[in-house]
């Protein structure tokens, strides 16, 4: 291409974490002629601030409409939660970002379940859309690696650096008609959407992986939480503990340890201890040894405090009852 041919005209369609890098990449190399986005916030901000404009829109339908109205040269996808099928697929080419080692990973919330199963590595897979789901060829792929104490914001700051790398050069492959190299289906695996009620802790599970739900469903998604009683205690940070007590007596969600002056707390997992740093009650962040500092406390929800919440309703029901009759009985 000529320095004096046009850019190609881009669209761009990102709801999640990882629009921001998209567009800026693009930018550098395309006419972005518009970002299609669910709302307005920060990202619709630099948006506006670059020159292109912006498109709140939601459905595969509104979202189709806009293809047919722009008529873009390509249509770039990166963090969108529905599916795109049909007969918008035929209105011009349609590529995707995916942060997975496809065709391992397809579906949602990758980046967290690659986190929560330990996986070595993560990765930015660039590919054609086709009616099957993260189905299409494979025009540009990356391994990121997943470190020790990697977060799921730490690891997307490096798989948003490497998809800006990536991507100019695999969306100009697909304007070239390159359809990429085939995914081969007998290999491929699925994850489900993760829901903020998926990030309670099972405290009789092992430290190794309530420490990987800690950081795989931390900022900017909803944090993992336990019950402090009845009231929900989010875990901000956490690492396994250093402490290598062995507790042949062992109640999973007890205190057994705390540091005022360091902040931390010590709570029994299945196999060892799980060291609580920073917790959010009440939507105010404490260090943990603020909150829990008793080896009287167990956290996660017990029967025995849904039962005793049960008989206090029932004292205040029976109360307020035998109020009313006699309020019938002498009216005055």
């Amino acid at each position: 291409m000529s320095s004096s041919a046009p850019r190609p005209r881009v669209l761009l369609i990102g709801f999640g974490p990882t629009t921001r890098a998209a567009l800026d990449s693009l930018i550098a190399s395309f006419h972005v002629i518009a970002l299609v986005r669910d709302g307005d916030d920060e990202v619709t901000a630099h948006a506006r601030a670059s020159g292109v404009p912006v498109e709140i829109s939601r459905s595969p339908g509104e979202v189709s409409g806009l293809v047919a109205r722009l008529a873009p040269d390509c249509v770039v996808v990166s963090s969108y939660n529905r599916i795109l099928s049909g007969p918008i697929l035929d209105l011009c080419p349609f590529v995707n970002v995916h942060y997975s080692p496809l065709p391992g990973y397809r579906g949602r919330a990758n980046v967290n379940w690659a986190i929560i199963n330990h996986e070595s590595h993560a990765a930015v897979t660039v590919h054609c859309i086709t009616p099957g789901l993260d189905a299409g060829g494979v025009l540009a792929q990356e391994l990121v690696p997943i470190g020790p104490r990697d977060t799921v914001g730490t690891l997307y700051d490096r798989l948003n650096a490497v998809q800006a790398e990536i991507l100019p050069h695999a969306v100009n492959r697909r304007l070239e008609g390159d359809l990429g190299r085939p995914q081969d289906e007998s290999v491929a695996t699925y994850c489900c959407t993760r829901l903020p009620d998926d990030g309670e802790v099972d405290w009789s599970a092992s430290t190794q992986d309530i420490d990987a739900l800690v950081r795989a469903v931390g900022s900017p998604y909803p944090p993992a939480f336990t019950f402090l009683g009845l009231d929900r205690l989010s875990i901000v940070e956490a690492e396994p503990s250093p402490d290598r007590k062995l507790f042949v007596g062992r109640v999973p969600g007890r205190v057994v340890g705390w540091s005022t002056s360091e902040g931390w707390s010590d709570v029994l997992t299945g196999d060892g201890a799980l060291r609580l740093r920073r917790v959010r009650l009440g939507g105010v962040e404490h260090p943990a040894a603020g909150v829990l500092k008793s080896s009287h406390l167990t956290l996660g929800l017990r029967s025995i405090d849904l039962l005793d919440r049960i008989e206090s309703l029932n004292a205040l029901v029976a109360e307020l009852s035998t109020r009313t009759t006699e309020t019938r009985r002498d009216p005055g």
